[in-house]
């Protein structure tokens, strides 16, 4: 493989990350005004409903991006165009049922999650699930667009929908918020509404991206289907093995990542019933509501950047091992995680150092004291749900497509007894989900570690890909924290402060790396 293809899956996926880190920017800006128009409860009910929501998608569609560049990967690799127009057509087939079965039964079964899944803990939960549930069909069309374009090594496609998705659902979001909360203020599910309100922006957003894949494709079609045309390959799959393949790609795939997703169904379920029996009722949405926006939306930003450049080493990977190019296989993943560790452990630094004063300045609403503790406690998930993502699509690349669906249930079972020890017999409350988020991705990363040494001879180079990251992030985490406490007893300002310390955690972390980088060479 040439140095141009070796270097192309780091540009693709740098794009696919810069598009992720604006789509989570765009969405921790949006959800300021949306908290403030819906109110906490508001935001813990629309919280609530989109761990429902994620979970079903996962179920439905989560797998079908990555079984389909997979697939497509390898039949481009290898010139099979026919069959690559095959994998095309069964996976629509594919997202057609599974995305269509899923939408149906959480619109049918609402009430049903609602009142007996949570014990009528989150009232008016019922209905942005409605309005949520044709998203899920939508977003299963959408993954096998993106897989298609993405199998090809290409990004680009995925980043530009990305970000115009995530523009319309911020628009709608606080558009619909605003005058559904308003049209029933009077009624005793006004919070539900607007939660609901809020939730059609996905379904608008992920509409808007259907709609662009589905145009850039009737433009690429001609193209492809003059490569369809010129295949003389003999192997040609039928529509049997297609289907199978699909599937068979699917399921690791998607019961991984279901046990990950469960885990903060399951978080909330255990909280809300847990609590309920203890008589603490009161904070039940709010806590939910702070701990889905001051701690799981701001951690999802720098995650963002893991999944993306796991989407663009996975193709890349799948090439090298068809090719049966082991070296490249290891270079890759190691280039991969030199590139999420670059931007992974500041950001944990960062917002473990001025986490509240973040949450103070963006969610005027919550308690920023409990969100900065959720940060202390759980941002070190950061660095290790980056390690876990990106181990998971090596292992998946090297056709070892069980082994982190194995690894995520174990996980998935310690963090199960984990929390459920922790919410019945400390008094630790909302704390006891963020220890269990930070501990889950620990074990998957050790796991995969260990399964990667086995299957392919694969060690971390430590020094490498940890050492500058770390040694440049404490320093910058020194500084910000000295930097954010003097400008605040000069101003009492925390806005101030907290951009004086922010450019204060950029000048230093990225001077710090580059002296590391290009004048002390002990690191490489």
């Amino acid at each position: 493989m040439s140095q141009d293809n070796k270097r192309n899956f780091i540009m693709h996926g740098s794009i696919l990350a810069i598009a992720g880190i604006l789509v989570r920017i765009i969405g921790m800006l949006y959800r300021i005004p949306v908290l403030n128009i819906i109110g906490s409860e508001g935001n813990g009910i629309y919280g609530t409903a989109y761990n429902v929501y994620n979970i079903m998608l996962v179920l439905s569609s989560y797998g079908l991006p990555m079984a389909v560049s997979k697939l497509i990967s390898e039949r481009f690799t290898k010139r099979k165009y026919k069959s690559a127009a095959k994998v095309l057509h069964c996976s629509l087939v594919v997202s057609f049922i599974t995305g269509g079965v899923a939408a149906l039964m959480v619109f049918f079964g609402a009430d049903f999650i609602e009142n007996i899944v949570y014990g009528g803990g989150v009232p008016g939960l019922a209905i942005p699930l409605r309005v949520l549930a044709p998203t899920i069909f939508l977003v299963a069309v959408l993954g096998v667009l993106r897989g298609f374009f993405q199998g090809q090594g290409t990004m680009i496609p995925t980043a530009v929908s990305q970000i115009f998705e995530q523009i319309i659902n911020a628009v709608v979001s606080i558009a619909a918020g605003y005058i559904l909360i308003n049209a029933y203020k009077d009624t005793s599910n006004a919070s539900a509404y607007g939660a609901a309100g809020s939730t059609l922006g996905t379904a608008m957003g992920a509409l808007t991206a259907v709609i662009m894949f589905v145009l850039l494709y009737f433009v690429y079609r001609p193209v492809f289907m003059r490569m369809v045309g010129r295949d003389r390959s003999r192997d040609r799959d039928d529509i049997g093995y297609i289907y199978k393949a699909i599937v068979l790609t699917m399921i690791p795939i998607i019961v991984g990542q279901t046990f990950y997703q469960i885990s903060a169904l399951i978080d909330d379920v255990m909280f809300s019933n847990i609590m309920m029996t203890r008589n603490v009722t009161q904070s039940i949405t709010t806590d939910l509501g702070n701990f889905s926006s001051s701690y799981t939306l701001l951690i999802g930003i720098p995650q963002g950047i893991a999944t993306a450049m796991s989407a663009s080493m996975l193709p890349s990977i799948v090439a090298s091992y068809t090719e049966k190019d082991f070296p490249s296989v290891q270079t890759k993943l190691t280039k991969t995680l030199k590139t999420n560790m670059f931007v992974a452990i500041p950001s944990f630094v960062g917002l473990f150092v001025i986490g509240q004063p973040l949450i103070k300045l963006l969610f005027a609403r919550y308690n920023s004291e409990q969100g900065g503790i959720m940060l202390k406690i759980g941002a070190i998930a950061v660095v290790f749900y980056t390690l876990s993502t990106v181990t998971s699509s090596a292992l998946q690349g090297i056709n070892k497509m069980k082994i982190p669906m194995i690894n995520s249930f174990i996980s998935l079972v310690v963090h199960i007894v984990l929390v459920f020890c922790l919410l019945m017999f400390t008094p630790l409350g909302i704390y006891s989900l963020v220890i269990g988020n930070a501990s889950f991705p620990v074990i998957i990363f050790v796991l995969n570690l260990k399964a990667l040494y086995q299957e392919c001879n694969y060690q971390i180079p430590i020094v490498p890909v940890f050492a500058k990251p770390a040694i440049s992030s404490l320093i910058m985490g020194i500084f910000t924290f000295l930097a954010y406490d003097a400008m605040f007893a000069i101003t009492s300002s925390n806005i101030i402060s907290f951009i004086i310390a922010f450019v204060v955690a950029l000048a230093t972390y990225f001077a710090s790396y580059y002296v590391f980088t290009k004048k002390i060479k002990i690191f490489e």
